[in-house]
């Protein structure tokens, strides 16, 4: 969905990425010419004083980082909660958006919803933005796209499972929740979002939901990204009971002087 205050700037080949959550917010700035990633910047909410609001928080993040100031062609902005769920299109009715999220998650009839369309996969992703971070973000930047950031993750990995049969997991780490993605051939079959604090409740939710899906830990190929590293005690955990786990090799279309480790965790905010 795009909001805008109609204003007109002159091109200059520039875009704005930022995936925002009441924990922090990351943002890059792609260089659209070139196709390049020119800056990149993580901002963690805590370090502001508890008595911050999270409009506090931004009002500082925006004075300290210019990057977020400057113009841009093209300002997305990527909403970070566990407040959706994937709707195949033949069931969709937007008037009903709100009916869809009442079994997997809290809503209140004062919510918004909103959806995205998963262009050429037949399903929507309905969500609760937000609205208080748009409505700040129109006062500072104007123009800007906005979505959620499965979306974002759901699409790329669809696309990247073309004409392979094999059913694969994948399990993307993001501060204290994970999401579980479950492909087959551009196929999605399941999508859900766990909150956890140990790994072993990860490793629960992950064995459940293999279980639930009879697929066998022997042959299942599980693919780990976002917050992780193959040091970290989730990604031992889930070697000790998956014979077949690894983190997913992601590549960016140009060259980058980004580590592995970047790309897996910034793997959203980089495809937007």
């Amino acid at each position: 969905m795009v909001i805008t205050n109609n204003t007109i700037t002159e091109k200059n080949y520039k875009r704005l990425s930022i995936q925002i959550s009441l924990n922090g917010l990351s943002f890059c700035c792609r260089d659209l010419l070139n196709n390049t990633i020119s800056n990149y910047k993580e901002i963690d909410f805590k370090k502001y004083p508890k008595t911050y609001s999270i409009e506090n928080c931004l009002w500082k993040t925006f004075l300290d980082e210019k990057d977020l100031t400057k113009t841009y062609d093209e300002v997305v902005v990527l909403h970070d909660n566990t407040l959706n769920t994937f709707v195949p299109l033949p069931l969709f009715d937007e008037e009903y958006k709100g009916s869809y999220l009442q079994y997997n998650t809290k809503v209140f009839e004062t919510d918004y919803f909103t959806f995205d369309p998963i262009k050429n996969y037949d399903m929507v992703n309905v969500y609760v933005p937000y609205v208080n971070i748009n409505n700040y973000l129109i006062d500072q930047i104007g123009t800007f796209e906005y979505m959620h950031s499965s979306s974002i993750l759901v699409s790329k990995l669809l696309e990247n499972s073309k004409n392979d049969e094999t059913v694969k997991m994948f399990i993307h780490f993001k501060h204290n929740h994970f999401e579980i993605v479950v492909i087959q051939n551009q196929k999605l079959l399941l999508f859900n979002s766990f909150e956890y604090n140990t790994p072993d409740d990860f490793i629960y939710y992950l064995l459940f939901t293999a279980e639930q899906l009879h697929l066998n830990p022997e042959s299942l190929k599980l693919f780990l990204l976002g917050d992780i590293q193959e040091e970290s005690e989730l990604f031992k955990k889930a070697y000790r009971y998956i014979r077949n786990v690894s983190l997913y090799e992601t590549e960016l279309e140009e060259s980058h002087p980004f580590t592995s480790y970047d790309k897996q965790k910034n793997f959203i905010l980089f495809h937007s």
